[in-house]
């Protein structure tokens, strides 16, 4: 990650050699070719693809392997803007189509998902059918992707006090590889939404080609977000790119980074948008409060929910172990508080990850600020050591470990076990990691044959005869009919269950509802040993 902050930090000091420019000339002549000032409402339609960012398979980085987000196909995309409301209306379909069923982030889809994401200044909220869903935490982010948009960072840019341009001439001084096709580049600099730094790459031809900024990423840091537009075409006065790329992460960070890529085939410029009035219940909707609520499963053993996701924390002798930090810091924090309510002066010695995907990675660092040691897949070492305990700085949204930062005393660098993976499911070699106080015992093992994420781990409480698993099996809400047919990871839970010879009557996911043994060989069967 640190190669990011060079290049975002070498900006200014390539920009002294570089000529400086007037930058309202410069977005005035680009919002002039590209007719933004006559653009008050757009709408585009298109079809290509889609990922799902952070739930790759596996979890690369540096010059490590090359395994990118999983990708759906998107057959039909819509997205219709009103800059003057500083409102959007995105919808797109998604599907497996031709690719491979491999990471997470609804991976498999079985037939086609649709989505419809809405924002209207600062409220944002998701349609199912005539429903809507207040979507408050992803107000500002779909507000900046307005402005992001090839016309609306031209409009943003005009409007902000603090816009400046710097040209890079084709055989400059100080060339930071803009100009490899022979064209010039200009590149505004200005801070959309009083905090987001954006840089937008304009050519000679007076086109937005790139939009730069950062968003904050519990896992990532201070991530890349940007989007290439190429391929340019009048559309009635207005130039709109045939092409749009984005990314999200950084190549030279982590080699996840491609999510959308879509094929522009129509726009429609000023068209008649009907108004995106906020519904009442999105109105008064908020981010709601982080909870944190235990539930006593055995003597010692507690899981600890009130979110999406789930942990557990199991009491030892002298210290305690936690398994999984999901989210983000916040959410760490508040099963940390409920931790040391229900186990008081015990430390937390260990953090169980289960595997690499965002939503299940996010919270670890709150967990290596206190010293806890990590335990987790052998692949996830240098992802984790070189990415996710970067120090690089986090500056849109500091956590505990990056305040530490250069005072992280070396005694209290980030611990890390790993549960190593001997074999295949074409044999029954295995290890496993094993946590004791020479009373209790919380053995952790890797799932093979696993298309989810190659770093899965499972964790099983022989005394109890209590399995933790993560995106392998829930047991159904209560009401809800059982699936006709158990997921491929569910039946690799089977499987695998079988070939460790694991005796299990109580089924613990990371989501949903703690089961039974019952329930489970009801959906999966009972296989064969």
């Amino acid at each position: 990650m640190h190669r990011l902050w060079v290049l975002f930090l070498l900006l200014p000091l390539m920009a002294g050699t570089a000529a400086a420019q007037d930058a309202n000339a410069v977005l005035q002549a680009a919002s002039t070719a590209m007719g933004a000032d006559i653009l008050n409402t757009i709408q585009i339609s298109g079809a290509g693809t889609n990922a799902a960012m952070g739930q790759n398979f596996d979890p690369v980085s540096g010059d490590l392997g090359t395994e990118d987000w999983p990708k759906f196909e998107v057959p039909s995309y819509t997205k219709t803007i009103d800059y003057d409301t500083r409102s959007s209306r995105e919808e797109f379909t998604e599907r497996q189509g031709r690719f491979g069923p491999r990471g997470g982030g609804g991976t498999p889809l079985l037939g086609d998902r649709q989505s419809v994401r809405i924002v209207n200044g600062d409220f944002a909220w998701n349609m199912q059918g005539t429903a809507a869903t207040p979507a408050p935490a992803a107000a500002e982010v779909r507000q900046l992707d307005i402005w992001l948009t090839p016309h609306g960072v031209l409009k943003a840019a005009m409007a902000a006090p603090d816009a400046t341009a710097v040209v890079f001439p084709v055989n400059g001084p100080s060339n930071p590889g803009l100009t490899q096709d022979g064209q010039e580049r200009t590149i505004v600099s200005f801070t959309a939404l009083g905090k987001y730094r954006v840089n937008v790459t304009i050519n000679d031809q007076n086109l937005v080609e790139l939009v730069q900024t950062w968003v904050a990423n519990p896992v990532l840091g201070d991530m890349l977000y940007e989007t290439r537009y190429v391929d340019y075409r009048d559309y009635a006065g207005v130039k709109f790119p045939g092409v749009i790329h984005a990314h999200e992460g950084d190549p030279w960070v982590n080699k996840g980074h491609n999510t959308w890529n879509i094929l522009v085939s129509a726009v429609q410029v000023n068209p008649a948008v009907p108004a995106m009035t906020v519904p009442d219940a999105v109105r008064q909707a908020s981010v709601p409060p982080v909870r944190a609520e235990s539930q006593e499963l055995a003597d010692g053993v507690w899981l600890i929910g009130g979110g999406s996701h789930n942990s557990v924390a199991v009491e030892f002798r002298d210290f305690v172990a936690v398994i999984e930090a999901p989210l983000n810091e916040a959410r760490s924090l508040a099963v940390i508080g409920e931790v040391e309510r229900l186990i008081p002066n015990k430390p937390i010695q260990y953090l169980v990850n289960t595997h690499h995907h965002f939503d299940h990675a996010g919270g670890l660092r709150t967990y290596v600020a206190l010293g806890t040691t990590i335990v987790t897949h052998p692949e996830n070492r240098e992802f984790y050591e070189d990415v996710v305990f970067s120090p690089a700085p986090r500056t849109l949204q500091p956590d505990r470990l990056s305040t530490l930062y250069p005072y992280f005393s070396i005694d209290r660098e980030p611990r890390l076990e790993t549960v190593m993976h001997i074999g295949d499911m074409r044999n029954t070699g295995y290890n496993k990691f094993v946590v004791s106080d020479g009373e209790r015992v919380l053995d952790i093992y890797p799932v093979h044959g696993l298309a989810h994420a190659n770093t899965m781990l499972i964790v099983y409480l022989p005394r109890e005869k209590m399995l933790v698993n993560a995106d392998l099996y829930s047991p159904p809400a209560p009401g809800v009919q059982p699936p006709a047919t158990p997921s491929p990871a569910t039946v690799t839970l089977q499987q695998n269950i079988q070939r460790l010879k694991l005796d299990v009557t109580q089924h613990v996911p990371i989501h949903g509802r703690v089961g039974t043994m019952e329930e489970f060989v009801e959906i999966v069967g009972t296989g064969t040993n």
